[in-house]
């Protein structure tokens, strides 16, 4: 799995951070997310896809 961020999307609601919280974090001045890790491990596959089930903005991709 490959992840990646629009960051010009995000509306720094924060449930990926909530989801994933080993791949995603949120910057301090404004609560756009930061992609802490592109190609996550398998054990947290399921927690990255639901992030980005969750993101209202759409701004994460999986491929």
């Amino acid at each position: 799995m490959r992840v990646s961020v629009e960051s010009d999307r995000c509306c720094a609601a924060g449930r990926c951070v909530l989801a994933a919280p080993d791949v995603f974090d949120q910057r301090d001045e404004d609560g756009v997310v930061v992609l802490l890790d592109d190609r996550p491990p398998a054990d947290r596959h399921a927690a990255v896809a639901e992030a980005a089930q969750l993101c209202p903005a759409a701004a994460i991709a999986l491929s």
